[in-house]
């Protein structure tokens, strides 16, 4: 299958520190890293790693931070002849700050992530694709927002799938407006945090009933240890994680599992079939440092369809 991937291409700044400082306090890092990141950019390797053709739409800025940020998807084969370089922005960056488990606390810095031209789409490049993956981040704002809105237009003339990942940071800068812009999209990926702040509920059985209202009823929800739930016009299913141990950094593990549920939808395999592909990529992501250091592979897979 082919892919066309829209998002954010970007390096990430990881601090392994025993805990998150308070405001004004600074605490020592027990390690500092720096990797290849960037929720497109993240995608598109998990895809190809998949055994897929990807085209990646994405830009970075004209200095050093460019070719660490993109080592990873030229390393795995992804067709970046629709990347942009921006002369004037730098490449996107984020500074992560992981404690033990894996969790983590965020803060980023748009860059050249934001100023993907859209004069440069052509309807025509989706025309060497079967589906659309889109990362959410590129419709917070800028000219990012009107290629993502392009993209996605041609993407529903063409009748072609349209999977999106909503991302947390996505969701808080754009909040309820991103609805506007994927009204229509065959699948609306998203977390439990993301699902409450985007409508604004007080459950997920709430959360989900809002998007239903809204037109939204594919939906795939990751809810962390209790694994993630499916959501079809025939109802709901919560799906069992797949226990991993030794996780160390959950950065990647969103977009393992976006990336591994559309693999299976197009691959033909139902949504519940979809939801526990994707729970084992999710979890297998966490266990290697940075959002691409574990690249889900198809034997990998044969995990979870052997204990079907």
């Amino acid at each position: 299958m082919r892919f066309f991937v829209v998002g954010d291409v970007s390096v990430d700044l990881l601090f392994f520190v025993e805990r998150i400082p308070e405001p004004g306090e600074e605490v020592p890092s027990r390690r500092a890293l720096m990797k290849p990141g960037g929720a497109g950019a993240t995608l598109a390797a998990q895809l190809s790693s998949l055994g897929h053709r990807v085209y990646l739409a994405g830009r970075v800025g004209q200095d050093p931070f460019a070719e660490l940020a993109l080592s990873r998807v030229r390393e795995v084969g992804v067709d970046l002849r629709h990347l942009q370089e921006d002369p004037d922005h730098t490449t996107s960056s984020v500074l992560i700050l992981l404690v033990p488990g894996g969790e983590r606390a965020m803060v980023s810095a748009e860059g050249a992530s934001r100023y993907l031209d859209p004069s440069l789409f052509k309807p025509r490049f989706l025309d060497q694709a079967d589906a659309v993956v889109l990362s959410a981040y590129a419709l917070v704002g800028g000219p990012s927002r009107s290629y993502a809105v392009e993209v996605l237009e041609a993407a529903r003339k063409r009748e072609m799938p349209i999977f999106a990942d909503l991302g947390t940071g996505a969701v808080r800068a754009a909040g309820r407006e991103l609805l506007r812009y994927l009204r229509g999209v065959n699948w609306l990926l998203m977390n439990q945090t993301e699902l409450l702040a985007l409508t604004e509920a007080s459950s997920l059985s709430e959360g989900v009933a809002r998007l239903r209202e809204e037109g939204f009823h594919h939906l795939a929800i990751k809810v962390g240890a209790m694994g993630s739930i499916v959501v079809t016009p025939e109802g709901e299913e919560l799906i069992e994680p797949f226990p991993v141990e030794d996780i160390v950094d959950s950065t990647g593990s969103g977009d393992a599992y976006t990336a591994a549920f559309a693999h299976a939808i197009l691959s033909g395999k139902s949504p519940l079939e979809a939801g526990r592909l994707a729970n084992l990529a999710g979890a297998l992501a966490a266990t290697a440092i940075g959002a691409q250091g574990r690249l889900i592979r198809l034997e990998d897979l044969e995990v979870a369809v052997g204990q079907g």
